[in-house]
This record gives C-alpha cells, structure tokens and sequence, in this order.
C-alpha cells in the first residue's frame, strides 16, 4: 500500500466570522487532514497546506484583489507550487459555505469536506473553469474522494453527485448560478 504524503496544515479563523463556534465544531483538525490527504494525488510526497475560514468582508476582497470578482465566494485556492511537493492556501468563506450548505440539505462539515476536496485539487492543477473536458475529470475525482471517505469513514451517505446541487452565488443579490453534472453518474455526499 502506498505511504500518505507528509501533510503540514495550519488551520485558521479569521475575524468578522458569524457563529465562529458552530464553523470551528464543524472544522476538527483531525477530519481536515483526513479529508485534505485523501484529496492528495499519487504524485504528492509532501504538501504544505493553509486552511483559512474568513468572514464575508475578508473573502470579497480577496475575491475582488486576485479574481476581480466583487462578491464573497465559497473557497479561493491560491497554490505556489505543484507536486511532488504541494503548498497553497485555501480560503473559505464560512458564511457563504452555511447557506450553500443548507440551500443543498447538507451537514455543514459535509459541505466543508467537499469544498476542501475542491480547493485542494485546484491546489494540484484541476479546473473546471476553462474546460469541460477538465470540468468532468475533476468532478469525477472529486467523486472518487468523496465516496473513498465515505467508505472508509462511513461519514457520506451516497445521494447525489456534489455538483448536482451546487450553486454559486452572485453576490449581487440577483440570484444564482447553478451548475448541473448530469454526465457524472455517481452518487455522493449525504453526511460527513
């Protein structure tokens, strides 16, 4: 069996975060470097990996100053350097993750383990944005982590594929974005 990577993770919080309490109960550190590992491609030997939860203010003008996007949105990845050694920051915005996750009818850490899974595959070169091609191979991974945690973990109830129900929001207050997978066929994500 293959050795897990060497993971060095700084998990922080932010200031301006509402119910701080009820993001850190939802953000153990031991269930972050699970999901983080799992989410580490074949050719990671190490990764150095900031987990950053931020409140709205923090994450719109990170957004705004290195994506020009003018709205709060639920996980930024900024990654400087590929494998075999990994490092990055993942900055997630703990309000907008909240509503997504109740709009989606997920647990809180369910929907914080996916957008963790995301992040860090964004971390090791996926996109979805330039590509539909690329779009269906990281969802497909995305999937593959997502059901290896949950049989491992007995931690995902297999519903639905994440990005059946995702949406993104605007920010404008003009509605949503939403994104459909119907060419993924698997089932994920329930509760983690």
């Amino acid at each position: 069996m293959m050795q897990s990577p060497q993971l060095a993770l700084s998990l922080q919080f932010g200031k301006g975060i509402t119910d701080l309490q009820q993001h850190r109960a939802a953000l153990p550190r031991h269930r972050v470097q699970r999901w983080l590992r799992h989410a580490l491609q074949a050719d990671v030997q190490a990764a150095e990996i900031t987990v950053r939860i931020v409140g709205m203010q923090e994450a719109q003008t990170l957004n705004c100053t290195y994506r020009q996007r003018d709205y709060a949105t639920n996980v930024l990845t900024f990654d400087y350097s590929p494998a075999p050694v990994v490092c990055a920051d993942l900055v997630l915005c703990a309000e907008v993750v909240a509503r997504e996750a109740a709009e989606q009818g997920k647990t809180l850490n369910a929907h914080y383990a996916h957008l963790l899974v995301h992040g860090a595959l964004h971390a090791q070169g996926f996109d979805h944005e330039n590509d539909e091609a690329q779009a269906q191979a990281m969802e497909a991974e995305e999937t593959r982590i997502l059901q290896r945690l949950g049989a491992w973990d007995g931690i995902i109830h297999r519903r639905a594929s994440p990005y059946s129900h995702m949406h993104v929001w605007d920010g404008s207050g003009t509605g949503q974005i939403h994104f459909s997978a119907a060419s993924v066929h698997a089932d994920v994500l329930g509760h983690i």
